[in-house]
């Protein structure tokens, strides 16, 4: 282990993190703390899930960004999964997060090409880093019915697509955030 990590002051969620940058042996260190920490001192979670619009060949990918601290969605952009629309979807997130937190997302190019380097970080699933957004997508399908692959209430509409699941993440976000007062 490593003799700055152990000589680290403690807080609640571990060793305090002032050195992020320029510690490697830091973040490797997390890995081995329980997942929702590393995730709430590290940054936003990003994944984006398929869904169509009257037909199957007319594909309306959701592009979503939970903020693991709170668990509600600061953002969602609904398009084609390209580096077009990520850059659409980044302008989205609001600046506090775009200017001083770091991104977590699967290893798409598009992400990388939308978010940079810098703040950017590709993960694989057993990370557990994107496990919040992860589960987020379950609920948004399992409650919001237009996003079921085989259903009749699928959208017939762009605007109704966008209005449904917006709907929903505002009615989601007011749950999370009764939940925690």
């Amino acid at each position: 282990m490593n003799e700055e990590l152990e000589q680290t002051p403690e807080s609640d969620h571990g060793p305090v993190l002032a050195d992020i940058e320029n510690n490697d042996l830091l973040i490797n260190e997390l890995y081995s703390k329980e997942r929702s920490h590393r995730v709430a001192v590290f940054g936003i979670e990003l994944d984006e899930l398929w869904s169509f619009v009257q037909k199957k060949e007319q594909k309306a990918w959701v592009w979503l960004a939970l903020n693991p601290a709170t668990k509600q969605i600061v953002a969602f952009h609904v398009g084609s999964r390209s580096g077009e629309d990520a850059a659409l979807f980044r302008a989205k997130i609001p600046e506090i997060f775009r200017l001083q937190a770091g991104f977590f997302s699967d290893y798409w190019p598009a992400y990388r090409q939308a978010f940079g380097e810098q703040f950017h970080v590709g993960v694989g699933k057993e990370s557990g880093l994107t496990a919040g957004i992860e589960r987020f997508n379950c609920t948004l399908r399992q409650r919001a019915s237009r996003l079921v692959r085989k259903a009749l209430s699928f959208s017939k509409s762009w605007t109704n697509h966008i209005g449904s699941i917006k709907y929903f993440i505002c009615n989601y976000n007011i749950q999370r955030q009764s939940l925690q007062i």
